[in-house]
């Protein structure tokens, strides 16, 4: 068979289903491979960055998917460097596959012939341009191993045109994934680290995104109720343990946290990290984190120890291994009696959640943010996959939505792309097509590739998505206060085909329904749980994207610290009375 045909065959054999790209020249012969083996259902872009982050949203929505993303040779390459990035980034396999010219005109300047492999280097585990076609196999076999071992993270092959064409001797059949490494916690470091847990006073676990990846959240759960141990899930771990738990304290963090959350963080006196980086965001200033407390991480990625800051024990270990070793430990230690009762501890974590809430309940026309979040927690329920990217709407959305689950907020964290949203929850709703998908975006994150609803028209991909219109860029816009300017980030115009929309611009209802897309307006708060309602009906119905566009007052700024979790500035109200915040975990008791 060709090459092509067996890396097609392959794919199937590594458990691929799905696979999003562009179809192009020097990319034929695989597709050509793809239809005729079948198998492997194909979602036609309309970018080929959209289709990466399509690829990126489809792995994270279930354990064990690997998104592929395929693309033609040149700027298809160069185009999906982005979705490389924010899937290296947040530890998130992906595959992704382009053709190329031929190789004996690799280093002639060949039309869109570029060295991929070199640009994609420093954003995958394994970039490479194939040159021997029977290497096709071992290659792709390498492929899986790579992205599933260790850290996971994505990978690009690179075809050239002839090596795709060229026969090889190939059996499937006698084809078989190569084992899976992942580095494994000993008994001895986790007594350690539970020894050092049990001497401190005011412990709490912070949960990062390595635990869904290792598809370790009840475990995380159930040494956390053995324990009695509060937890801080990480923006990538949120979910992990349901908003409502007793024992979730909140997230931490300059802009994606909570009040509360902050607050016990601040009382700690210990810390366990198991499968998070100790990102910038989540940190702030380190003095002001780490002051007075102590730290244990555990980190698949062995180099990934100690490289914000020295912890007092770092353990190399996948989250599930460690956290199986951290249950039967705390069992033990439980039924001899030798765990301390953390009941004070985590009760105090509850009542800062009941005191340090944020106003979310605004009657105002235009609409401010915090209202449409509000009655997003009325529409949505805890089935709801919320999907989103970054922004003063991300941030908000973080602040005041709740999530009860794994895999049910799927955020791009550390590369955050503009234009990640819609693409992604394309990938998110191809995984899970009955479950409810709701998208969350900004204008402008909106309107960097909402091409990509075109491709959620045609192959019958329903979701909602919540756009929040100020025709402003708005976290630049914050970030510029301090700069003491509001430079080029305005998007406001008067639009000559829509004049009733004022200074708002774009008429996004329009453009969503010439993408064969469902679209709802909503200007009035009273409206918006209404329209919420509405739109889950019409992605039922006719199995496409649906748009509800709030219209929101021009400036808002969101809660945020530019320096340290302690100095948190919360520009807006926060909530007095029960009324501010109706729809928060815990009913408002005032301080």
């Amino acid at each position: 068979m060709t090459a092509a045909r067996a890396a097609v065959e392959i794919l199937k054999r590594e458990g691929v289903s799905n696979a999003f790209g562009v179809p192009g020249a020097a990319i034929n012969p695989f597709y050509a491979a793809l239809k005729a083996a079948g198998g492997v259902h194909h979602t036609l872009a309309r970018h080929v960055e959209g289709a990466s982050h399509m690829a990126e949203g489809y792995t994270r929505a279930r354990p064990g998917n690997i998104g592929v993303c395929i693309g033609t040779s040149g700027p298809a390459g160069t185009d999906m460097i982005t979705g490389l990035y924010s899937a290296i980034a947040d530890s998130i396999p992906i595959l992704c596959i382009t053709g190329q010219a031929p190789t004996a005109v690799l280093h002639k300047e060949d039309f869109q012939a570029v060295d991929i492999a070199s640009i994609a280097a420093p954003v995958t585990k394994a970039a490479t341009t194939v040159l021997e076609a029977a290497q096709v196999p071992g290659v792709f076999q390498q492929a899986f191993h790579l992205m599933r071992t260790g850290r996971p993270g994505p990978v690009l092959i690179d075809l050239p045109i002839d090596v795709q064409l060229t026969e090889i001797e190939f059996d499937p059949d006698l084809y078989e994934p190569l084992p899976v490494h992942k580095p494994a916690a000993t008994r001895k470091q986790i007594e350690r680290a539970l020894d050092m847990l049990n001497a401190s006073e005011r412990p709490l676990l912070v949960a990062g995104g390595g635990i869904i990846n290792a598809d370790a959240s009840e475990l995380l759960v159930e040494f956390a109720e053995l324990t009695g141990v509060p937890v801080v899930p990480t923006l990538m771990g949120w979910g992990i343990i349901p908003d409502d738990h007793e024992l979730n304290a909140g997230m931490v963090g300059l802009q994606t946290s909570h009040r509360y959350g902050n607050a016990n963080f601040l009382e700690s006196d210990f810390v366990l990290g198991i499968g998070n980086r100790w990102a910038n965001r989540h940190t702030g200033k380190l003095d002001v984190y780490t002051a007075g407390r102590t730290f244990v991480h555990v980190d698949i990625e062995p180099t990934q120890i100690g490289k914000i800051f020295a912890p007092d024990l770092g353990i190399a270990s996948d989250a599930k291994a460690a956290l199986e070793l951290f249950v039967e430990v705390a069992r033990e230690l439980k039924a001899a009696g030798k765990l301390p009762d953390r009941s004070t501890w985590a009760a105090s974590t509850q009542e800062r959640r009941a005191t340090l809430q944020r106003r979310t309940h605004f009657d105002n026309v235009p609409l401010k943010p915090q209202r449409v979040y509000e009655e997003m927690n009325r529409a949505f329920g805890p089935e709801t996959r919320y999907v989103t990217t970054i922004g003063l709407s991300q941030i908000a959305g973080a602040q005041m939505l709740h999530v009860y689950r794994p895999r049910h907020w799927i955020n791009c964290g550390q590369a955050g792309p503009l234009g990640w949203t819609i693409p992604a929850a394309l990938g998110v709703a191809t995984a899970d097509p009955e479950g409810s998908v709701v998208a969350l975006s900004g204008d402008y994150d909106f309107q960097f590739m909402l091409e990509e609803l075109a491709v959620g028209a045609q192959h019958r991909i329903p979701y909602v998505h919540v756009l929040v219109n100020n025709s402003y860029l708005g976290l630049i816009r914050q970030a510029q206060r301090n700069f003491d300017i509001d430079f080029q980030v305005n998007l406001e115009f008067e639009n000559l085909n829509s004049p009733e929309l004022g200074a708002y611009g774009v008429d996004h209802v329009k453009v969503v329904e010439g993408l064969g897309c469902k679209a709802i307006r909503v200007t009035d708060p009273a409206a918006l749980l209404p329209a919420f309602e509405e739109a889950k009906k019409l992605a039922a119905e006719f199995r496409v994207p649906v748009v509800v566009e709030a219209i929101l007052e021009r400036v808002t700024n969101i809660a945020m610290s530019g320096s340290d979790i302690a100095s948190v500035n919360e520009f807006e109200d926060v909530a007095t009375e029960a009324g501010h915040a109706p729809t928060a975990i815990r009913p408002f008791v005032g301080a």
